[in-house]
Order: structure tokens, then sequence, then C-alpha cells
């Protein structure tokens, strides 16, 4: 994964260029005296598309994220066809919402060409939806972790092409928490890729501090995945303070690295109505911006 003058010139010429067209807008919301907020579908995906769409303007968000796939929403999945793609975009854009974010799904252990293949089209996906990153979720396997690394290093100049950032959120295995975070970046080795933190996914799958596993990461953290989470495994669809995550001393650390956001709602309890979820992701919203006013 070396680079030459070259690669490395253009690479931090994209990233300068980047800063205006994805940084500044959202540094400019930090200025202002607010991070944007925005939220998942993860929490509708018992119900159809449609109930997302709704309940997420509803919730009062103007931002969602593409993260969880289902049979018949497929996001920007390698297979997802041209016509899906239309119709997606349309729905989006007639329910008034701006989508940010799509989640990638990669195998490696098949040969790393066709690995590359299928991560550029999920890509190519993103960009034509308008998305500003892509996320990925790390390996559990550690005998796939070099090809894993070698992939996203590929993902991460391509993604530069198409000016879509490819961010990593800790998962366990391979993005487990800073230590790991911090080898995968080095690995990877491209400034296209970065991190989009998760504390409560650092409790659920470590048992560590979400406060101190960021302070040696914050530097590379492009956005954060908010839920929260009581114990090791524990439940995470849970509401905004009935776990262990400190939101407040993270959003410190976040705020002295100069983060400028987005902040993304990932999770909250989910209702029996797709409308009693909307009411749950409004309260973590509320959480959010209670805290954020604190600190």
């Amino acid at each position: 994964m070396d680079r030459t003058r070259r690669e490395f010139i253009r690479d931090s010429a994209w990233l300068a260029g980047t800063a205006l067209t994805i940084e500044s807008p959202l540094l400019a919301a930090t200025t202002a005296g607010r991070w944007p907020i925005g939220c998942f579908n993860r929490p509708w995906t018992k119900w159809t598309f449609d109930e997302s769409l709704k309940s997420i303007p509803a919730a009062g968000y103007s931002t969602m994220g593409l993260l969880t796939r289902t049979k018949a929403e497929p996001f920007i999945a390698a297979e997802a066809t041209a016509d899906y793609l239309e119709g997606l975009k349309r729905a989006l854009a007639a329910s008034g919402l701006s989508a940010n974010m799509g989640a990638l799904r990669s195998r490696h252990d098949v040969a790393l060409e066709e690995t590359i293949r299928g991560l550029e089209k999920e890509i190519d996906n993103a960009a034509f939806l308008g998305l500003k990153y892509v996320m990925t979720f790390g390996v559990d396997d550690p005998a796939q972790f070099e090809r894993y690394f070698q992939s996203m290093a590929r993902a991460a100049a391509y993604g530069a092409e198409k000016r879509v950032q490819v961010v990593m959120k800790p998962h366990g295995g391979s993005s487990g928490a800073s230590d790991e975070i911090v080898a995968a970046i080095k690995k990877v080795g491209h400034p296209n890729f970065r991190i989009w933190y998760d504390a409560g996914n650092i409790i659920h799958y470590t048992g560590k501090d979400p406060v101190e596993e960021l302070k040696p990461i914050v530097q590379y953290v492009t956005g954060f995945c908010a839920k929260d989470c009581a114990e090791p495994k524990g439940d995470v669809m849970i509401q905004f303070g009935a776990g262990k995550v400190d939101f407040a001393g993270v959003f410190k650390v976040l705020k002295s690295a100069g983060f400028s956001g987005p902040i993304m709602v990932e999770c909250c309890a989910v209702g029996e109505t797709p409308e009693a979820t909307a009411s749950n992701a409004r309260a973590n919203r509320e959480f959010l911006e209670k805290v954020l006013a604190r600190i």
C-alpha cells in the first residue's frame, strides 16, 4: 500500500478541496453553537422504508443515513439496479430529507479484485445518490484483516475520486477500540479513510471506556453514531441516558479536537408503531441537544 509522490500530492489536494464541500458547512453549524444531528433508518426496519421517510422528519430530523438494509431496500448495494436507485433518489427528494451516508458491505474471503469491484460499485451508487460518506464496519476474522486493509485502501482512493469519504465505525474485531482503530488507520494509509465514532459500540463490543478510547483517535473522527449501552453485549435499542455512555464527556473530547459533525442517531427504543418509535427518536435527539447546550 505504498504510495508514489504523485499519488500523495493528488490525495493531499483532494483532502484540501473536500474540506470546503464536506467540512465547512458543518463547521459553520458548530460555530453557530450546534452540531448537525441526523438519524439512521435502523429503528424502523420492521416496517417499510416509506415509514422511515415519514417518521424521521416527524421526529424533527432533516438528515438521514442509509444504514440498515432490508430485502426490499438494498440501498447502495452492488446488486442494486439502476431502476431501484432512481426510485430511491426520487423518494428521498420527495421526503424532503437529505441522505448523507450509505453502509458498505464487502466480502474478504474472495479474490481481492472481486472485493474491489463490489466496493467501487457501492461507491458509485453512493455518489449517484449524492451521499458524502460510505461506512465500513471492519471484519471479525483475523485471517481477513490484511485483505480488509488492502481493500479499504483501494476503496478510499476510489472514493476520493468520487468525492465520497470512506469511514469506519467501531464494531468489534479489526475496529474494536482505539488500538485496533489506530492500527487500521495506519494499515490503510489513505487520508480519505476516517472514523465515525460509536461510543455505545465501544461498551457493547469491548467493555472499555468510550471517553478514554476516543482520545487517541479523535483527530481521525469525522462523524458520530449515537447510541447508548449499559454493558458488554447489552441492548443498544434503548433511550439515551438508560446506558453508561458519558455523552457529555465524549462531546467534550470531540469539541477539543475541532469536530464539526455530523451526529447521527442510530438507535432508540422501538415502539409498537412507527409513530411511537418516532417519538422515542425525537426524545433521543432532544437529549443530545440538551447535552450539547452544556458543553
